[in-house]
């Protein structure tokens, strides 16, 4: 018997058992919004409305599926900033952030780095290709540029994908984006999922989803807020 009533000394075989007696006697619990039981504490309840009913207490609101709500927990809704960039020391909610803050050379203080850049750095350390795609005769990303003949009379077209865009500028930007790269990294978990992907944030932030089940997004953070240094990248 691991679970004891908050208010008197009987002690139960499972949380649920536990719940469903405080709420029987009207002892001390939490009430679930969204069915008859009831839990000895507040993380509890959470915890059981998030996974039986997809329910965020906090917010109260309700989503179609697990997946969904996980996505919304690991938000910047319910997340303090957790990841620095190590160069000029801005915050993130999750590591996800603080790669593509990197890859897209946001970083005022490291505009050296680019997503070729930290490809290659990051392959170089992978040895074992545990995260990275090992591309024989890679270079670097291929660059491309629209220019006004571009205007098909409604839009301005991507001759790759025929996306359209309102402006040459945003043309050149979605041409200048990983959009229409070759992926860089694959998913470690390779024996159950084998996703690829073009950017190291993007890596990251599949793993932080949990849709694989590869690890929690708590033990993403553990290993990846470091993934920068001052000097150089750390492989995964």
């Amino acid at each position: 018997m691991d679970y004891q009533c908050g208010t008197c000394d009987r002690w139960f075989g499972s949380s649920r058992a536990r719940g469903q007696h405080m709420n029987a006697l009207g002892h001390d619990a939490w009430d679930c919004n969204k069915c008859d039981l009831a839990w000895e504490t507040e993380d509890d309840i959470k915890d059981h409305e998030v996974f039986a009913h997809h329910h965020c207490r906090d917010c109260d609101r309700d989503f179609q599926n697990l997946n969904n709500i996980r996505m919304h927990l690991n938000s910047r809704a319910h997340r303090p900033q957790v990841a620095y960039c190590p160069f000029c020391h801005k915050g993130f909610t999750t590591a996800t952030g603080v790669a593509h803050h990197l890859e897209a050379g946001a970083c005022q203080n490291a505009s050296s780095l680019s997503r070729d850049e930290i490809y290659r750095i990051v392959r170089a350390k992978d040895q074992h290709g545990l995260i990275t795609k090992h591309l024989i005769g890679w270079e670097g990303s291929f660059e491309y540029e629209a220019s006004a003949r571009s205007w098909n009379g409604s839009g301005y077209e991507c001759y790759l994908c025929h996306r359209e865009c309102t402006t040459l500028r945003g043309l050149n930007q979605h041409l200048s984006s990983p959009a229409h790269q070759q992926a860089l990294y694959h998913c470690p978990n390779r024996a159950r999922c084998g996703m690829d992907f073009k950017t190291l944030a993007a890596m990251i932030n599949h793993l932080e989803s949990e849709s694989c089940q590869f690890m929690r997004f708590e033990a993403v953070q553990k290993r990846f807020t470091n993934i920068v240094s001052s000097n150089r990248l750390i492989a995964f």
